[in-house]
Protein backbone atom coordinates (compact mmCIF):
# COMPACT_ATOMS: atom_id res chain seq x y z
CA UNK A 1 0.00 0.00 0.00
CA UNK A 2 1.38 3.46 -0.72
CA UNK A 3 1.22 5.97 1.85
CA UNK A 4 -0.01 9.55 0.91
CA UNK A 5 2.52 12.54 1.34
CA UNK A 6 0.66 14.60 4.34
CA UNK A 7 0.59 17.79 1.98
CA UNK A 8 -2.25 15.57 -0.32
CA UNK A 9 -4.30 15.86 3.10
CA UNK A 10 -7.39 17.71 4.24
CA UNK A 11 -5.94 21.66 4.64
CA UNK A 12 -9.10 22.72 7.35
CA UNK A 13 -7.19 20.14 10.02
CA UNK A 14 -3.75 20.06 11.73
CA UNK A 15 -2.17 16.90 10.54
CA UNK A 16 -0.58 14.90 12.94
CA UNK A 17 1.94 11.96 12.06
CA UNK A 18 1.38 9.13 14.50
CA UNK A 19 4.81 7.07 14.38
CA UNK A 20 5.40 3.71 15.50
CA UNK A 21 8.04 1.24 15.37
CA UNK A 22 6.74 -1.62 12.68
CA UNK A 23 3.64 -2.79 11.44
CA UNK A 24 4.98 -5.91 11.65
CA UNK A 25 6.17 -8.66 14.20
CA UNK A 26 5.71 -12.47 13.19
CA UNK A 27 7.38 -13.71 15.73
CA UNK A 28 5.71 -11.92 18.56
CA UNK A 29 2.45 -12.36 17.77
CA UNK A 30 0.64 -11.26 21.76
CA UNK A 31 3.23 -8.38 21.86
CA UNK A 32 2.56 -6.90 18.52
CA UNK A 33 -1.16 -7.24 19.03
CA UNK A 34 -1.22 -4.82 22.36
CA UNK A 35 1.36 -2.44 20.62
CA UNK A 36 -1.02 -2.47 18.06
CA UNK A 37 -3.96 -1.84 20.43
CA UNK A 38 -2.36 0.91 22.00
CA UNK A 39 -1.31 2.70 19.02
CA UNK A 40 -5.10 2.77 17.09
CA UNK A 41 -6.30 4.00 20.40
CA UNK A 42 -3.47 7.31 20.23
CA UNK A 43 -5.04 7.35 15.88
CA UNK A 44 -8.46 7.17 17.23
CA UNK A 45 -8.31 9.73 19.83
CA UNK A 46 -6.59 12.12 17.33
CA UNK A 47 -9.30 12.19 15.15
CA UNK A 48 -11.34 12.73 17.80
CA UNK A 49 -9.41 15.73 18.63
CA UNK A 50 -9.51 17.40 15.36
CA UNK A 51 -6.37 16.09 13.60
CA UNK A 52 -6.14 14.79 10.18
CA UNK A 53 -4.17 11.71 11.55
CA UNK A 54 -1.52 9.65 8.96
CA UNK A 55 -0.34 6.80 10.67
CA UNK A 56 3.39 5.39 9.85
CA UNK A 57 5.71 3.14 10.95
CA UNK A 58 9.63 3.60 11.00
CA UNK A 59 10.97 0.44 10.28
CA UNK A 60 8.96 0.16 7.35
CA UNK A 61 10.50 2.80 5.60
CA UNK A 62 13.92 3.95 4.92
CA UNK A 63 14.56 7.11 7.22
CA UNK A 64 14.83 9.43 4.21
CA UNK A 65 11.31 8.08 3.13
CA UNK A 66 10.06 8.62 6.69
CA UNK A 67 10.91 12.48 6.66
CA UNK A 68 9.78 12.94 3.56
CA UNK A 69 6.13 11.41 4.49
CA UNK A 70 6.01 13.99 7.46
CA UNK A 71 7.30 17.18 5.98
CA UNK A 72 4.22 18.91 6.48
CA UNK A 73 3.27 17.17 9.27
CA UNK A 74 2.06 20.07 11.92
CA UNK A 75 3.21 17.79 14.94
CA UNK A 76 4.12 14.44 15.76
CA UNK A 77 3.57 11.67 18.32
CA UNK A 78 5.76 9.29 18.55
CA UNK A 79 4.36 5.98 20.21
CA UNK A 80 5.96 3.15 22.37
CA UNK A 81 8.20 -0.01 21.39
CA UNK A 82 11.20 -1.92 21.43
CA UNK A 83 14.44 -0.66 22.82
CA UNK A 84 16.77 1.95 21.32
CA UNK A 85 19.81 -0.08 19.98
CA UNK A 86 22.80 1.32 22.30
CA UNK A 87 25.02 2.54 19.43
CA UNK A 88 22.55 5.65 18.85
CA UNK A 89 23.71 6.93 22.82
CA UNK A 90 27.05 5.09 23.29
CA UNK A 91 25.53 2.44 25.25
CA UNK A 92 26.88 -1.28 25.52
CA UNK A 93 25.09 -4.20 24.02
CA UNK A 94 23.94 -7.21 26.36
CA UNK A 95 22.33 -5.33 28.43
CA UNK A 96 19.81 -6.98 31.21
CA UNK A 97 16.21 -7.21 29.42
CA UNK A 98 17.87 -6.41 25.86
CA UNK A 99 14.86 -6.35 23.20
CA UNK A 100 14.83 -6.68 19.50
CA UNK A 101 16.54 -3.71 17.82
CA UNK A 102 15.00 -1.62 15.12
CA UNK A 103 17.62 0.02 13.71
CA UNK A 104 15.99 1.58 10.87
CA UNK A 105 13.18 3.18 13.21
CA UNK A 106 15.65 4.45 15.21
CA UNK A 107 17.05 6.32 12.84
CA UNK A 108 14.16 7.56 11.38
CA UNK A 109 12.41 8.60 14.52
CA UNK A 110 15.91 10.31 15.68
CA UNK A 111 16.20 12.87 12.26
CA UNK A 112 11.86 13.38 12.73
CA UNK A 113 12.59 14.24 16.62
CA UNK A 114 16.16 16.58 15.48
CA UNK A 115 14.33 18.36 12.51
CA UNK A 116 11.07 19.08 15.17
CA UNK A 117 13.46 20.56 17.09
CA UNK A 118 15.18 22.94 14.27
CA UNK A 119 11.32 24.00 12.85
CA UNK A 120 9.97 24.38 16.05
CA UNK A 121 7.42 21.50 14.99
CA UNK A 122 5.30 20.37 18.67
CA UNK A 123 6.29 16.83 19.91
CA UNK A 124 4.47 14.42 22.48
CA UNK A 125 6.71 11.15 23.15
CA UNK A 126 5.25 8.49 24.83
CA UNK A 127 7.07 5.43 26.61
CA UNK A 128 9.95 4.78 23.87
CA UNK A 129 8.91 8.19 22.30
CA UNK A 130 10.28 10.37 25.17
CA UNK A 131 13.29 8.06 24.99
CA UNK A 132 13.79 8.62 21.25
CA UNK A 133 13.74 12.39 22.41
CA UNK A 134 16.15 12.10 24.58
CA UNK A 135 18.29 10.47 22.45
CA UNK A 136 17.82 12.71 19.28
CA UNK A 137 18.74 15.62 21.82
CA UNK A 138 21.72 14.53 23.02
CA UNK A 139 20.68 12.40 26.03
CA UNK A 140 21.25 8.67 27.29
CA UNK A 141 19.24 5.94 28.89
CA UNK A 142 19.50 3.45 32.14
CA UNK A 143 19.73 0.17 30.06
CA UNK A 144 18.18 -2.02 32.75
CA UNK A 145 15.72 -1.10 35.64
CA UNK A 146 15.56 -3.46 38.73
CA UNK A 147 11.62 -4.86 38.85
CA UNK A 148 9.58 -2.19 40.72
CA UNK A 149 6.71 0.01 40.28
CA UNK A 150 7.33 0.53 36.31
CA UNK A 151 5.79 -2.57 35.19
CA UNK A 152 4.68 -5.96 36.10
CA UNK A 153 7.22 -8.87 35.70
CA UNK A 154 6.36 -12.72 35.00
CA UNK A 155 2.75 -11.77 33.57
CA UNK A 156 0.76 -12.00 30.37
CA UNK A 157 1.10 -9.40 27.72
CA UNK A 158 -2.55 -7.94 28.71
CA UNK A 159 -1.25 -7.78 32.46
CA UNK A 160 1.90 -6.40 31.97
CA UNK A 161 0.98 -2.25 32.70
CA UNK A 162 1.58 -1.05 36.03
CA UNK A 163 -0.42 1.73 37.91
CA UNK A 164 0.96 4.18 39.84
CA UNK A 165 1.01 8.03 40.98
CA UNK A 166 3.53 10.65 39.60
CA UNK A 167 4.17 14.09 40.65
CA UNK A 168 4.29 16.54 38.22
CA UNK A 169 6.20 20.10 38.39
CA UNK A 170 3.46 22.97 38.90
CA UNK A 171 5.50 25.06 36.65
CA UNK A 172 5.23 22.46 33.76
CA UNK A 173 2.73 22.83 30.77
CA UNK A 174 2.69 18.91 31.29
CA UNK A 175 0.72 19.62 35.10
CA UNK A 176 -1.03 22.56 32.63
CA UNK A 177 -2.66 20.18 30.40
CA UNK A 178 -3.49 17.89 32.66
CA UNK A 179 -4.82 20.38 35.60
CA UNK A 180 -3.39 18.72 38.30
CA UNK A 181 -0.10 18.02 40.01
CA UNK A 182 -0.72 14.18 41.08
CA UNK A 183 -1.52 11.91 38.78
CA UNK A 184 -2.47 8.08 38.52
CA UNK A 185 -0.39 6.41 35.85
CA UNK A 186 -0.16 3.42 33.63
CA UNK A 187 3.56 2.22 32.70
CA UNK A 188 5.06 -0.77 31.43
CA UNK A 189 9.04 -0.32 31.04
CA UNK A 190 12.59 -1.52 32.03
CA UNK A 191 14.50 1.81 30.72
CA UNK A 192 14.75 5.11 31.53
CA UNK A 193 15.85 8.46 30.65
CA UNK A 194 19.76 8.71 32.46
CA UNK A 195 21.82 11.72 30.85
CA UNK A 196 18.86 14.58 29.69
CA UNK A 197 19.35 15.28 26.19
CA UNK A 198 19.83 19.20 25.67
CA UNK A 199 17.35 21.53 26.63
CA UNK A 200 15.21 18.95 28.38
CA UNK A 201 14.04 19.21 31.95
CA UNK A 202 12.40 16.94 34.14
CA UNK A 203 8.93 17.76 35.09
CA UNK A 204 7.34 14.78 36.36
CA UNK A 205 8.58 11.83 38.67
CA UNK A 206 7.63 8.52 40.31
CA UNK A 207 7.67 7.99 44.00
CA UNK A 208 10.72 6.13 43.52
CA UNK A 209 12.39 9.03 41.95
CA UNK A 210 12.43 8.17 38.42
CA UNK A 211 12.01 10.52 36.17
CA UNK A 212 8.45 10.26 34.11
CA UNK A 213 8.42 12.98 31.65
CA UNK A 214 10.48 16.02 30.38
CA UNK A 215 9.76 19.34 28.27
CA UNK A 216 12.24 21.11 26.50
CA UNK A 217 12.67 24.74 28.06
CA UNK A 218 11.99 26.73 24.47
CA UNK A 219 10.43 24.17 22.34
CA UNK A 220 7.28 22.64 22.28
CA UNK A 221 9.05 18.92 22.94
CA UNK A 222 6.98 16.45 25.64
CA UNK A 223 8.00 13.09 26.54
CA UNK A 224 6.44 11.02 28.93
CA UNK A 225 7.51 7.57 29.95
CA UNK A 226 4.14 6.49 30.73
CA UNK A 227 0.84 5.14 28.27
CA UNK A 228 -2.09 7.72 28.58
CA UNK A 229 -3.69 5.31 26.12
CA UNK A 230 -3.69 2.03 27.85
CA UNK A 231 -7.48 0.88 28.41
CA UNK A 232 -6.99 1.58 32.10
CA UNK A 233 -5.68 4.61 32.09
CA UNK A 234 -7.47 7.77 32.95
CA UNK A 235 -9.89 8.58 30.47
CA UNK A 236 -8.82 11.91 29.91
CA UNK A 237 -5.50 11.89 29.77
CA UNK A 238 -4.44 11.47 26.29
CA UNK A 239 -7.39 13.75 24.97
CA UNK A 240 -5.68 16.39 27.09
CA UNK A 241 -2.13 16.03 25.86
CA UNK A 242 -3.36 16.11 22.30
CA UNK A 243 -5.39 19.01 23.24
CA UNK A 244 -2.40 20.49 24.27
CA UNK A 245 -0.47 19.40 21.31
CA UNK A 246 -3.28 21.18 19.40
CA UNK A 247 -2.87 24.55 21.57
CA UNK A 248 0.77 24.31 20.47
CA UNK A 249 0.33 24.14 17.04
CA UNK A 250 -2.08 26.98 17.09
CA UNK A 251 -0.09 29.46 18.81
CA UNK A 252 2.70 28.18 16.03
CA UNK A 253 0.69 29.03 13.49
CA UNK A 254 -0.15 32.51 15.15
CA UNK A 255 3.14 33.41 15.73
CA UNK A 256 4.21 32.07 11.69
CA UNK A 257 1.36 34.49 10.67
CA UNK A 258 2.24 37.88 12.45
CA UNK A 259 5.44 37.34 11.51
CA UNK A 260 4.77 37.30 7.89
CA UNK A 261 2.56 40.39 8.71
CA UNK A 262 5.14 42.35 9.87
Amino acid sequence: MTTPKLATMTARRPTLAVVEVTRSRPDRPAYHAKVQTLNATVVDAGTAEGWTVVRLAAADLDPAALLDLTDSADALVIVGGEDIDPRFYGGQAGYEGETTHFSDADEGQIALVQRAADRGTPVLGICRGLQIINVALGGDLVQHLDDGIHRNVGVPIDEILSTHDVALSATSTLAAALGDTRISVQSAHHQSVGRLGAGLTPVATAPDGLVEAVEHDTLPITGVQWHPEAPDAPATQLPLLLASLYRAVTAQTQATELARAA
